[in-house]
């Protein structure tokens, strides 16, 4: 979806464009993000398009749609819905940012055309948690290994190294240096 800045101005500064699409994203996300995203199923989107306070516009909407991942862990694919709401507001010249807040997600827009498509695939993205894990690796399933390596929970990488901490020889000496504080 794409509306014209210009004729929301004209069209709806009394009354709301309001919406509801189904967005087939998943060819655009793939590829953009081919390493984050292995599927997404339609993106059901449901909102408002406002003209608010000296022509800026206003997009509230509701986003539902189910992403598959790779885990952080293992690479395997875990589905991932997401249900969330977007607000953005769309300016035409970048001084109009200023009278908004910083928390606040504003956009100038470019050639008179807002890109709702590509601010709900960049939404989508941000909903992708930093860890994920699959049901079996919530479940403590083991962790990948291979030939001479392995992966190791931050818990029994910790105690490894408590075992193998030594004192270079060369710094020992130093601690004589000021005897009345303990080794932590």
């Amino acid at each position: 979806m794409k509306w014209s800045l210009t004729e929301l101005r004209k069209t709806h500064r009394s009354e709301p464009l309001a919406f509801e699409e189904t967005l087939d994203l998943k060819a655009d996300l793939m590829a953009r993000y081919g390493d984050e995203v292995l599927d997404l199923t339609p993106v059901k989107a449901k909102g408002l398009v406002s003209v608010v306070s000296e022509g800026d516009v206003v997009v509230v909407a509701q986003i539902k749609a189910t992403l598959t991942v790779p885990s952080s862990r293992s690479l395997a694919p875990v589905t991932l819905p997401v249900d969330f709401q977007m607000t953005e507001y769309y300016v035409s010249d970048a001084a109009a940012t200023q009278r908004f807040e910083k928390t606040d997600v504003v956009m100038v827009v470019t050639d008179d055309v807002i890109d709702f498509d590509k601010a709900v695939g960049d939404n989508l993205i941000l909903q992708i948690p930093m860890h994920i894990l699959s049901d079996a690796e919530k479940q403590g399933a083991a962790m990948p290994e291979g030939n001479d390596w392995q992966v190791v929970s931050e818990a029994d990488l910790a105690k490894v190294e408590a075992e193998n901490q030594t004192v270079d020889p060369r710094l020992a000496k130093l601690k004589d240096f000021f005897p009345d504080q303990d080794d932590k």
